[in-house]
């Protein structure tokens, strides 16, 4: 149901407000109105700004209604604004409109005041409406540079950290694009949640996609709780997967026919919160030895986890094969 419509009314004659109520009366639904009999309860009411409408008599004791308008054209400058006099001439209601008033309703023909006020809400909620609108487009169009210049951010330091520890410009090709491709397709599973949150489990399975065809056998995801993971850590969590997998494919299991990877994850209740932890296996592949220095690949895991989720990542590098354990929490929703 549509609320009732909150009227400010400043007039000092209580038998001109009692008639002005009485029309009122005929809208649906009724209004609350709040008189104003001086400028003291005027200056109040404006402060309180509990209203929807200002009803103003033009001629007062203490002030006069141009006044009114300025004050409230001050302070309340969304609120509409019409003038409910006995006398009110073309020249000064022509100057009431260009001071801001909206309308204005001679005593004499209360009868279309209901009518006046009516529209005069109409175009107060359509002018409210466009506002938030147009705000909203304001705070879209701020994330999505923030977004953008974020992107371009990450992209720069994959050229060139990728470029930095590739051998040869096939591998830099393949490993750049490998990566890109990572970052694609998660923000493509973001876009269509309208970027809000987006389900591990869907996460790891579009990670995993391109290096799935053909090989469905290579990759043994078991299901675990579903768990819901905001853009940031789905992004982060993508190019961990990507990372790995791309290892696997040219040093670990997925080199060796025999090999395959086994990937779960559990969701722990701690004091602190809810704790994510997933586990990557590589299984019968070739045997495994640590990396004489730390790679590229290596940092972009730690790195993201770290401080992207605020984890820890343990990487194993068993001889039977590589082992990764990811733990983070998981944001305390709002109340």
């Amino acid at each position: 149901m549509q609320r009732k419509p909150r009227i400010l009314l400043l007039e000092d004659s209580s038998l001109d407000a009692e008639l002005i109520r009485e029309h009122l009366s005929q809208m649906q639904p009724q209004p609350e109105i709040q008189r104003a009999e001086n400028r003291a309860d005027y200056l109040k009411a404006l402060d309180e700004g509990a209203f929807d409408l200002i009803l103003s008599d033009f001629s007062l004791p203490d002030f006069d209604g141009m006044a009114a308008l300025e004050l409230a054209s001050q302070r309340v400058p969304n609120i509409p604004f019409i003038f409910v006099s006995g006398v009110l001439g073309e020249e000064v209601a022509i100057e009431s409109f260009r001071h801001g008033a909206t309308d204005y309703v001679l005593k004499q023909r209360l009868i279309r005041l209901p009518t006046a006020v009516e529209r005069a809400l109409a175009e107060a909620r359509e002018k409210a409406e466009r506002r938030r609108v147009q705000h909203q487009k304001e705070l879209l169009v701020r994330e999505l540079s923030h977004r953008v210049k974020n992107t371009m951010a990450m992209v720069m330091s994959l050229v060139r950290r990728t470029a930095k520890n590739s051998a040869t410009v096939e591998s830099y090709s393949d490993d750049l694009l490998g990566r890109l491709r990572a970052m694609a397709d998660a923000h493509a599973l973001l876009f269509e949640t309208n970027w809000g949150q987006a389900e591990l489990s869907e996460v790891i399975r579009r990670t995993l996609l391109p290096y799935v065809q053909g090989r469905s056998d290579k990759f043994r995801v078991e299901e675990g709780p579903s768990v819901q993971l905001d853009p940031k850590a789905a992004l982060a969590l993508s190019m961990v997967i990507n990372e790995l997998t791309t290892n696997a494919v040219k040093y670990g299991a997925l080199s060796h026919e025999p090999g395959y990877i086994k990937v779960g994850w559990q969701r722990d209740l701690l004091e602190s919160g809810d704790v994510v932890t997933l586990h990557w296996q590589e299984m019968d592949g070739p045997a495994v030895q640590p990396p004489d220095k730390e790679g590229f690949g290596t940092t972009l895991i730690q790195r993201s986890i770290r401080y992207e989720l605020q984890g820890e990542a343990r990487l194993d590098y068993a001889q039977s094969g590589v082992v990764c354990i990811i733990s983070f929490p998981l944001p305390t929703p709002s109340a």
